[in-house]
């Protein structure tokens, strides 16, 4: 077929070109375009456009998918230091959808506190009990009901640093706000509050590969961004290897650098405190041991 020929036959075909959806509709529809009874091609322009829809259908399938941000809103904390923003994210090429809550804050004027919670009381009832602008859930626990891995309380080691494969971050709080891989961290920085747990989701702005990528949960996790930016947030269900693709998106103008993931599933809570002192709560489906809360400085 003569290059003036072909681009003939794409004429015909752009209507339906312009009208298909992104990613792997593209190429459903140009096949359906091409098989169409009302639609007249000769036996060799058939062919060559059929070929052409299973190349790009093929081209398609292997594309990354992408997070977009779909819509979001912001809404300030009662004192102005913490700023609670919701995101509504879609996943190109799929009918997958999640939705992130971040409780966005600034290290010069906020830090965190980790919270003991061998009572099992609710993360609602302890923000409030303990003055928190905002939190979540912390980290891992062992059937007993005791903490796994290293944590700190108001500068006192109460849990011993501890390696594996999940436990690969400590999210630490001193002057600044921290993540750093289990090998980084040294006591020597003296924090005030510190939590150990995993896996790493982001490091370097960009997703971290190999994370599990099948089974979809509730997560909740840590991050920080460039400056003294950092935040506390919960996501709806998606795997560990979707959630470090989100959370390697810009959500807003928080451009995360290192993101650590805590205790998920069940375990997984968000509260906020808002402006007219109600506040916004995802609470818990079962009693965890700790939590992870911002204050004022």
């Amino acid at each position: 077929m003569s290059a003036p020929h072909f681009f003939q036959v794409f004429a015909r075909l752009k209507p339906a070109l312009v009208s298909a959806p992104r990613g792997k509709g593209w190429a459903t529809q140009l096949l359906r375009k091409v098989a169409a009874p009302g639609v007249h091609f000769s036996l060799t322009e058939r062919k060559i456009q059929v070929s052409a829809a299973f190349l790009f259908l093929a081209l398609a399938t292997f594309a990354p998918a992408q997070w977009i941000e779909k819509n979001s809103g912001d809404e300030t904390s009662f004192d102005g230091r913490v700023v609670h923003r919701h995101v509504d994210l879609a996943e190109t090429q799929t009918d997958n959808r999640a939705i992130v809550d971040l409780a966005l804050f600034s290290a010069k004027s906020s830090k965190l506190r980790v919270i003991d919670n061998a009572d099992g009381v609710a993360l609602s009832g302890a923000m409030r009990r303990t003055n928190c602008i905002a939190g979540i859930n912390g980290g891992y626990f062992d059937p007993n009901f005791a903490p796994l891995g290293l944590r700190i309380i108001d500068g006192k080691v109460t849990s011993r640093l501890t390696r594996g494969r999940l436990m690969s971050g400590v999210l630490s709080s001193d002057n600044a706000i921290h993540i750093f891989r289990v090998a980084e961290f040294s006591l020597r920085r003296k924090p005030n509050a510190a939590i150990e747990c995993g896996p790493f989701l982001v490091d370097f702005a960009k997703p971290v590969r190999g994370l599990e990528a099948m089974r979809a949960a509730r997560r909740t996790f840590a991050a920080t961004g460039s400056g003294d930016r950092a935040a506390l947030g919960f996501c709806s269900d998606a795997t560990l290897a979707d959630l470090a693709r989100i959370l390697a998106t810009p959500l807003g103008d928080f451009k995360i650098q290192r993101a650590l993931n805590l205790d998920g599933g069940s375990s997984s809570a968000f509260w906020f405190r808002r402006d007219d002192a109600s506040a916004f709560s995802i609470p818990e489906e079962k009693s965890v041991r700790d939590f992870v809360g911002i204050v004022a400085k």
